[in-house]
């Protein structure tokens, strides 16, 4: 493993134990058993480098995901297969826990692909319900919405939404997976704390 990918690996894993301000780039060089010119060399700072790392963390969930919803059944087997993943339960989401950081809410860089993840898996679960033939009077993006929320609680899915209310309920949760407005009317509503 070169430099570059030590940095970004030692960065990711900082980043779930202990988010984004309180990991250090002293702490990332530490770990990855790099200098600070190797880490200014391949990254313009910390930002940087957690923004290539975060964008890892989320692709990685979204392929694991895919794995177990694009797979063989209906939509129960499929929906059943995702919930049954192995998941680190005392450590919880290494993308759901960026929403708690304040930093990462601040930045579009770091923020954008925690919410991309979560509105693409409350789509992807959607889809998944929608194509099943279940027979339910269940909404499917209602069900999708209930189904993250209960793996990442309904406050992870506000906040990677840009909800600054404390609402974890059902409706929450709905909201979050269902905004789909660009990040340019997002980042208004950000602004607005009335909101």
């Amino acid at each position: 493993m070169d430099t570059a990918e030590r940095l970004v690996e030692s960065t990711r894993s900082l980043l779930w134990e202990r988010g984004y301000a309180g990991t250090s780039p002293r702490a990332i060089q530490s770990l990855a058993g790099a200098g600070q010119g190797s880490m200014y060399h391949h990254f313009r700072g910390k930002p940087d480098l957690a923004a290539v790392a975060i964008r890892r963390t989320a692709d990685e969930l979204r392929s694991r995901a895919a794995a177990r919803l694009d797979g063989a059944g209906g939509a129960v087997e499929r929906i059943t297969a995702y919930l049954t993943l192995d998941r680190d339960v005392l450590r919880g989401c290494p993308i759901g826990r960026l929403t708690q950081d304040p930093d990462v809410l601040a930045d579009p860089t770091l923020h954008d692909p925690v919410a991309e993840t979560f509105a693409w898996l409350c789509d992807r679960l959607s889809s998944v319900l929608s194509s099943g033939g279940l027979r339910s009077p269940l909404d499917p993006d209602d069900t999708a919405a209930a189904i993250v929320a209960t793996l990442q609680g309904g406050y992870v899915l506000a906040r990677a939404a840009g909800s600054r209310s404390r609402s974890t309920g059902p409706s929450a949760a709905h909201s979050a997976c269902s905004d789909r407005r660009p990040p340019d009317v997002r980042d208004a509503v950000l602004a607005d704390p009335a909101r």
